[in-house]
């Protein structure tokens, strides 16, 4: 199974602080490579990851300001689906523009939803609900009634990267963007009217949001943290009273509150989108409709158990179980979409077929080989169209360049390698009078096919 995993590049993956698509490409991909699933990440330079990386930006251009984001966007996706043909499927970590090239290869796609941003981004979608394309919501609630899915996987977290503490927390937290979907002001009227210090932690997304509603209540018991990467994240949950979650939209998942309940810390959140398939009220926090609500359930969370609001995140929301799932979706969509014309080597294109010769476009990855065979009942000709080709002919070894050829005649024992690090395209004739597979009788194979 080869996978061509697509993130994002408005920062790097895994991001250093902020980036919750990218944290999920590489947590997945990760996992993945742990599987031995073959994954090649289509990521910014800088990202780090176990897989292959196939980059063309050097850096995300939410760190990069330089970087014009369409123009580096477009060759991103580009670069994926130009490749495609050297992939099973293509999972699309990116949004709705891939999309747009989907219909031009063969290679099934699937696209993991992270949220709609608006409804004006729903045609794209409904457009490309077809059968080259796969979705998976990331929560139940965050589902459109005009589009299908393939399945639901929520999202999981690496439990190494969360320290569990017991004991209850001297602070509240908020833990997210600074902007009005988020309730960061709200949640500094919980904090005031219920009596206990805040802690706010996130990127400011919203500059005037910030300045007018964040800002002149900062000082004393309201503390802004910044943007904080893994280990002061990881500080910040496991030391709070409870995670502050007043949220204004209907939230298609919420890291932070299975990160918070990672640590032990309960979760107080709006009644909105995928929260009541987070957060069981009583057990590892409580779903409020107000501020007013909330501060009532703040006087409650001694009576939660960490220990439970742990053992969620084990059970439920591990990237193991994660994974598991992907690789579920990835074999039941490339089930649903075996391609006679595809091998473990590359894949070919039947350009002739007529009752005394066939001929083939042949295309050789790097570093693939066809198997050692012979054919009973047909020669072959075989002509290098681009690249550089190793052909085993009896006991020779010939090199071919693009331009030259080189005839193969029936019954002689025959391979064709490509030992470069370029695609290499040959055509193949065929003649004879039989062009079926039976007619393969293979003495060696790197993929495992010898008769």
């Amino acid at each position: 199974m080869k996978i061509a995993l697509l993130s994002p590049i408005a920062w790097r993956t895994p991001p250093t602080h902020y980036g919750p698509w990218e944290n999920i490409a590489s947590l997945l991909c990760e996992g993945l490579v742990k599987k031995g699933i073959d994954v090649t990440l289509f990521a910014t330079e800088d990202s780090l990851t176990a897989g292959k990386l196939s980059a063309v930006c050097k850096q995300g251009y939410e760190e990069d300001k330089t970087i014009e984001p369409k123009a580096w966007e477009c060759l991103h996706i580009s670069e994926v689906f130009e490749r495609a043909d050297e992939f099973d499927l293509i999972h699309n970590n990116f949004d709705f523009l891939p999309l747009s090239y989907s219909n031009l290869v063969k290679t099934p796609v699937l696209t993991t939803i992270h949220g709609f941003s608006s409804n004006k981004i729903l045609p794209v979608y409904e457009k490309y609900n077809n059968k080259n394309n796969y979705y998976v919501s990331i929560s139940n609630s965050d589902r459109s009634d005009k589009l299908d899915y393939i399945d639901t996987v929520y999202h999981g977290i690496n439990l190494e990267q969360f320290t569990f503490k017991k004991e209850i927390g001297d602070y509240l937290l908020f833990f997210g963007r600074m902007h009005p979907d988020k309730g960061a002001a709200e949640a500094i009227q919980i904090a005031k009217t219920f009596g206990k210090k805040l802690i706010m932690a996130g990127i400011i997304q919203n500059e005037d949001y910030f300045h007018k509603e964040i800002a002149p209540h900062l000082g004393g018991d309201t503390v802004y943290a910044g943007s904080v990467g893994a280990e002061q994240r990881d500080k910040l949950l496991r030391g709070a009273y409870a995670l502050l979650h007043p949220i204004f939209f209907a939230e298609p998942f919420g890291l932070s509150v299975i990160e918070s309940m990672a640590c032990g810390t309960p979760v107080v959140a709006f009644n909105k989108g995928s929260m009541p398939e987070l957060i069981e009220s009583g057990k590892n926090g409580f779903i409020v409709s107000d501020v007013e609500e909330a501060v009532v359930a703040l006087a409650k969370i001694p009576e939660i158990d960490r220990q439970d609001c742990r053992n969620t995140v084990e059970q439920r929301f591990t990237v193991e179980r994660m994974v598991e799932d992907y690789i579920k979706v990835y074999e039941k969509i490339i089930d649903l979409n075996k391609r006679e014309d595809k091998r473990p080597w590359g894949n070919y294109e039947v350009l002739s077929d007529k009752p005394d010769y066939k001929v083939k476009k042949i295309e050789v990855f790097p570093k693939g080989e066809l198997s050692l065979q012979r054919h009973k009942l047909r020669s072959e000709h075989w002509q290098i169209v681009s690249g550089e080709a190793v052909v085993t002919l009896e006991d020779q070894k010939i090199k071919l360049s693009a331009g030259e050829s080189i005839d193969i005649p029936l019954g002689a024992k025959h391979r064709i390698e490509n030992t470069s690090n370029q695609n290499m395209i040959f055509i193949e004739v065929q003649r004879g009078d039989y062009f079926g597979e039976d007619d393969i009788e293979r003495f060696e194979d790197k993929y495992g096919r010898v008769n």
